[in-house]
């Protein structure tokens, strides 16, 4: 470097140390602006050196920008068109969206009536005729049929058709991208007639091995006899209910048996007051008029022979299975029978069913019919077949006769009873009374077609039928011949019908037999109406 370069460069380090203190002229900072901006620097009066773009880069940075903005606007509206697109057509979709099953069967894409229709059909197919129901070696079956179990596929199809529909547009299409990577099953739910399988299961209840049996009472010759109850189990209506819908629903196990829940239970205590204050009355003589014709039958007059106390002591002593009570039976002068058949001038029905000659079972037979024959049915009265024949006791003279318990032919105390129940409930059938309570038995009988029997559990099942007339009736029975015969007298009335039964098999399976049964009017030979007696089920033997 020379003397004059070096002389320069004090000069100009001077200027710019008096630019710093600010004692340079404008000239010289306008100068130095000029030069530094060729070089894109500019000296700030009291600041470091602050490098400034010029235009060029300016511009190239702006189109730069520019570009990123067109192209976020770009994805930006590429999102909101498909967006809209996409909430167009879930909008515009009349179809159930993809990825929904209802009870595993894929649904995605189909309309609700479709659905509907494949669904029914795979359900269908995959429900038995029937379920059954164990309670430790007790076995009974349930028809579906009959119970009207099914699945709901109405609400459930509803259901998935509202999958995606539900919220907002945000929450929708979300759920609907959901939907194609995943899968939603719905769960129909079981619908059942509660009215009808509560039925079925009370009659389970009332043939359990084990079953409770609720005190009774009944009089014999010059005695009350009252009957303690026994504990035992009934079957919990609403825990086993939902055990079937559960067993329903699980397609995967509905073959398997279901075990009845049940429940213990104390037979009621015997209230001796209630039972005198039933059991008392006067004795009434029987009469008839002409007009109007009316029957009024005869009453013996009933009265504990003790005071009620000294009955509540009985009952209340040692524990026993029959408590004796001595009564005190006053005879009326005229009995109904005395009034003979000018009281019940017409035969309203006449049935019979055939028995084999067995020595003890016909003595059950006789001993039952006996305790039937000559009733006397007001207007308006009902007649229960377990108050009248009363509990079948060794010490009441039944004997040992093949009875069904739990699907074995064994023997038992009054064996065969069940055929005079059977018998008398045909020919009330006949007679248009009304029937109040009528069970089938677990088999179809040798001595009555399927849904025309009657059977009968002292202390669990009744049979009863209402006398709905206007007129009393009497009941007349024998047993005699290999025959149990029943006949029902009373008054004809101008509105009686003739009286046709109509029963027949509808259905059968490997295990069950299903029938039904109706009572047909005539008038003049023309049906006037046609009402359904029962519909049953019977165990195969």
């Amino acid at each position: 470097m020379n003397v004059e370069e070096k002389e320069k460069e004090k000069i100009s380090s001077e200027e710019l140390e008096k630019a710093a203190a600010g004692e340079i002229s404008e000239e010289i900072i306008k100068k130095e602006k000029e030069e530094n901006n060729e070089k894109n620097l500019i000296v700030a009066p009291n600041k470091d050196f602050v490098p400034v773009e010029n235009e060029e880069v300016k511009k190239k940075k702006y189109k730069k920008s520019s570009i990123f903005s067109l192209f976020f606007v770009a994805i930006i509206s590429i999102f909101i068109l498909c967006f809209g697109i996409f909430t167009a057509y879930n909008i515009l979709n009349t179809n159930i969206i993809s990825g929904i099953h209802i009870k595993g069967l894929d649904v995605s894409g189909l309309s609700t009536s479709d659905a509907k229709y494949q669904l029914d059909n795979y359900l269908n197919a995959k429900l038995p005729e029937e379920i059954k129901l164990v309670h430790g070696d007790y076995e009974s079956t349930i028809s579906l049929k009959q119970i009207e179990a099914s699945f709901d596929t109405k609400n459930a199809v509803a259901t998935a058709y509202d999958v995606g529909r539900q919220g907002n547009i945000f929450e929708n299409n979300l759920y609907v991208l959901s939907t194609m990577f995943g899968e939603v099953n719905i769960e129909p739910s079981i619908k059942l007639n509660k009215t009808q399988v509560t039925k079925n299961l009370e009659e389970i209840s009332a043939n359990l091995p084990d079953k409770v049996t609720e005190s009774s009472y009944f009089i014999e010759d010059s005695s009350l006899i009252i009957t303690s109850g026994k504990q035992g189990n009934v079957v919990d209506i609403d825990a086993t209910i939902s055990e079937i819908k559960k067993s329903i629903s699980n397609l995967s196990t509905i073959d398997k048996p279901i075990e009845i829940i049940v429940k213990p239970q104390d037979p009621k205590p015997i209230d001796v007051e209630k039972v005198h204050e039933e059991i008392y009355k006067e004795p009434v003589d029987a009469y008839y008029t002409q007009e109007p014709f009316t029957v009024y039958p005869s009453e013996n007059g009933v009265d504990f022979k003790i005071s009620v106390e000294e009955a509540k002591a009985i009952v209340n002593g040692e524990p026993a299975e029959e408590y004796t009570i001595p009564l005190n039976i006053t005879a009326p002068n005229i009995t109904t029978n005395m009034i003979g058949t000018e009281a019940f001038p017409d035969l309203l029905a006449d049935y019979s069913t055939r028995y084999v000659n067995n020595l003890n079972r016909t003595t059950n037979l006789i001993l039952a019919t006996n305790k039937i024959n000559g009733t006397v049915l007001m207007p308006g009265e009902t007649f229960s077949y377990n108050k009248v024949v009363g509990a079948r006791t060794i010490a009441a003279g039944y004997r040992d006769a093949p009875i069904y318990v739990s699907g074995q032919v064994v023997d038992g105390v009054g064996g065969g009873i069940c055929q005079v129940a059977t018998t008398l409930y045909n020919a009330a059938v006949y007679s248009n009374l009304e029937i109040v309570q009528r069970t089938n038995h677990q088999f179809v009988p040798s001595y009555a077609p399927a849904s025309r029997d009657a059977t009968v559990v002292y202390g669990a099942i009744d049979f009863q039928f209402k006398n709905n007339r206007n007129y009393p009736i009497k009941i007349v029975g024998f047993v005699s011949g290999g025959i149990c015969n029943f006949k029902i007298f009373g008054l004809r009335q101008e509105d009686d019908y003739q009286i046709e039964i109509s029963a027949y098999q509808t259905g059968s399976s490997s295990s069950a037999i299903y029938s039904e049964a109706y009572k047909i009017l005539k008038k003049d030979g023309v049906v006037v109406s046609k009402e359904l007696l029962s519909k049953d089920v019977y165990k195969r033997h």
